[in-house]
């Protein structure tokens, strides 16, 4: 496992390398401040909680020569696990989305904390989110689903033996935890009824290992 993350590290430095050579960064500057502790209005009642997320402006030399400007948006990078049961099932969570102002399903994810380790945040939101610990992870592989506006990454886990322990949600977080036969929840996927490309991605890429 440790040589399979290496070699993502290594192509990730690969690929940030040869960008350099198309767009020349000449400076970058912080639009929203990341370590205030304040919420920053945005107007129309909209603000930012500061300390989850940067918007950072970046000018760019381009090959032409000219000067622009890209914004984007910093995020620590994530996690999300698919946890499959002995009875073949896969564990799913029903959560409002604030953004789109509606229920999705997802595979159990959240953020990582500063200085923890992938695996170690991956076991950790299993287990508060929905109470399963497992005895057997196998990395399925690192996905950038936002890469036009933002350098966010996600890191999916494959994760069995598991037993249940009891959810240990965070203050202010609610969520329905079920499991569904991995069959069904992969025909979800398919026809749209699942559009949450973390599950979407986790679900087809455990379905080539089965």
């Amino acid at each position: 496992m440790r040589e399979t993350l290496d070699q993502v590290r290594a192509a990730e430095a690969q690929r940030d390398h040869r960008l350099a050579s198309f767009e020349e960064l000449v400076g970058e500057r912080c639009l929203l401040g990341a370590n205030s502790g304040l919420g920053i209005p945005l107007g129309d009642d909209c603000t930012l909680e500061s300390g989850l997320y940067l918007t950072a402006g970046t000018k760019v030399r381009l090959p032409d020569g000219s000067q622009t400007e890209r914004e984007y948006v910093h995020h620590p990078g994530a996690v999300a696990v698919v946890a499959l049961t002995e009875a073949g099932e896969v564990v799913l969570e029903r959560q409002h989305r604030y953004p789109l102002r509606q229920d999705f399903i997802e595979i159990p994810a959240g953020k990582i904390d500063a200085g923890e380790a992938t695996l170690a945040c991956a076991q950790r939101e299993l287990l508060e989110e929905t109470g399963y610990v497992a005895s057997d992870w196998a990395r399925l592989g690192l996905i950038h689903n936002a890469i036009g506006y933002s350098d966010e990454s996600i890191e999916l886990w494959l994760a069995r033996g598991l037993e249940q322990r009891g959810a240990k949600l965070d203050a202010g977080e609610f969520l329905e935890a079920f499991t569904l036969s991995f069959n069904e929840a992969l025909a979800m996927a398919q026809d749209g009824r699942i559009s949450d490309v973390k599950t979407i991605v986790g679900l087809f890429w455990t379905a080539l290992r089965r």
